[in-house]
């Protein structure tokens, strides 16, 4: 199979799938068998197409022209290979998570779980692989479109009302804003192609392309910027290991990743340096950092915490996409990566806490690092790399966005970073110390070693080995990623 086979065939595999796993609905073995095997098969092929772009190479497949400089088409940069990788390597772990967790909780309508997961993992390899804006857009909003039935699995009145602000949300910033800043790309540039430069410079004036700015920044509301970050926090009524997909394998990713498309290849990194139509976004982003750092500090439920502390480590990304000077863009490529891992470990702790010992606020959770002990041990090491310390992965990316503050000459934003980091171990420790260190007097996980299924514990302690790797080995990432700044 020639690469260029590969890239047409991985936004496909998982809707196969998705037909195969609807049509073994009845029988759950095999539909979960299914799951894990076209899993499996998507990251072979996305692994396929890794060393002809880290030689350089660009594989493209153009599938339909609808206008000149308009198709509907698939090329594979070193960003778009990034987010393939991560998307289609954790769904796999996800997808073993979801069976035990599914099973030990008992949930109803699984078949469509399944179903709409597969799609998900269809739209985000999509958006990955996309080799224009309108590819991207289309399959942006099948992305929201095929999560929206996960949001509102438990089908309680409360999911009905997350789910309408999750659609009202991110339907409405994509139509209003982002549709808007496509149309206008498309007349001021006659193509909506992603190039190395960007497309816009010499095709519209500063003013012009400070608008256009905001209308795509604006326009992203799956980066969860405030005052468009609602959506994340309502979600978290869905299951655990939609959650996790939510957070790390496919929609904020997409968000972001969407972010740094703009940035690098419809504006241009001159463009941004020169121009400065991002500026405004540093500080959006210095203060959505902060202001949800500080919210997540007041949340007892474990699953409410994590969701603000996304909503502020997005912002990272961000404020690495609007520097838009080298380390600033290394840095925040890999923060996409290592939060993934990280908050992935994160949440599938949190669900084996829920189906465990049936607890989901912190103040309950005195002594459970003695029921858990690998649950809370892993539960520590997600929360060293998401942030920053070593030997974990987070402690890259973050470096390098450092260094993106210092090449930029934002003082200012390295301290937002320093404080962050600091308010990132005031809403984490804490959890960890209580779970480890209750302090005197009996609890109620006085009673032994409990841990989640199998099901559940593997992944758990995958991902939680995987920050430390990317520790260890982080060098094919900065080799790919190199590539973006490279003049």
């Amino acid at each position: 199979m020639n690469v260029e086979t590969a890239v047409a065939l991985a936004p496909i595999v998982p809707l196969i799938g998705a037909v195969l796993i609807w049509l073994a609905g009845s029988r759950p073995n095999v539909r979960e068998a299914v799951t894990l095997i076209t899993a499996g098969i998507l990251f072979l092929l996305v692994l396929s197409v890794a060393p002809t772009v880290l030689d350089g190479g660009r594989p493209s497949v153009t599938l339909y022209e609808f206008l000149p400089g308009l198709s509907f088409a698939f090329e594979v940069e070193p960003l778009g290979l990034l987010f393939a990788l991560i998307a289609s390597f954790l769904w796999i772990p996800n997808s073993v998570y979801s069976i035990g967790y599914m099973r030990a909780h008992h949930e109803e309508h699984q078949t469509r779980f399944y179903v709409c997961f597969a799609v998900a993992l269809a739209s985000a390899i999509g958006m990955a692989f996309a080799g224009n804006m309108m590819t991207l857009f289309l399959f942006y909003e099948l992305l929201t479109i095929s999560t929206y039935p996960l949001v509102t699995h438990s089908g309680t009145e409360e999911a009905k009302r997350s789910g309408r602000i999750y659609l009202g949300i991110l339907i409405g910033t994509s139509i209003a804003f982002q549709l808007l800043a496509i149309v206008w790309t498309y007349s001021l540039a006659g193509t909506l192609d992603f190039e190395p430069g960007g497309i816009l410079e010499g095709n519209a004036s500063k003013a012009v392309m400070a608008v256009l700015f905001a209308l795509y920044i604006l326009g992203v509301g799956k980066a969860a910027l405030m005052p468009f970050h609602g959506w994340l926090p309502a979600a978290m009524v869905a299951p655990t290991p939609v959650s996790a997909l939510l957070h790390a394998v496919a929609v904020v990713k997409a968000g972001v990743f969407t972010v740094l498309k703009v940035v690098i290849y419809i504006f241009g990194l001159d463009v941004m340096r020169d121009s400065h139509p991002g500026e405004w976004l540093l500080w959006l982003a210095a203060f959505t950092i902060l202001a949800a750092s500080v919210v997540a500090l007041t949340k007892d439920n474990l699953k409410a915490r994590l969701a603000y502390s996304t909503v502020s480590q997005l912002s990272y990304i961000v404020l690495g996409a609007a520097l838009a000077t080298s380390a600033g863009i290394v840095g925040g490529g890999m923060h996409m990566l290592m939060h993934a891992f990280g908050k992935i470990t994160l949440f599938f702790c949190a669900g084996a806490i829920i189906i465990t010992v049936h607890k989901e606020n912190i103040s309950d959770m005195r002594g459970i690092g003695k029921a858990m002990p690998l649950t809370m041990f892993a539960f520590l090491v997600g929360s060293l790399s998401v942030i920053g310390l070593p030997p974990f992965g987070g402690t890259w990316s973050k470096w390098y966005l450092a260094m993106g503050v210092m090449e930029s000459g934002h003082l200012v934003l390295l301290a937002v970073l320093m404080v962050s980091s600091l308010l990132n171990v005031a809403y984490f420790m804490p959890v960890v110390v209580r779970a480890f260190f209750p302090g005197k007097g009996a609890t109620e996980f006085d009673g032994g070693v409990t841990e989640a299924p199998p099901a559940c514990l593997v992944p758990i302690l995958v991902t939680a080995s995987g920050c430390l790797l990317l520790f260890l080995f982080p060098n094919p990432v900065f080799r790919l990623l190199g590539q973006l700044v490279a003049p």
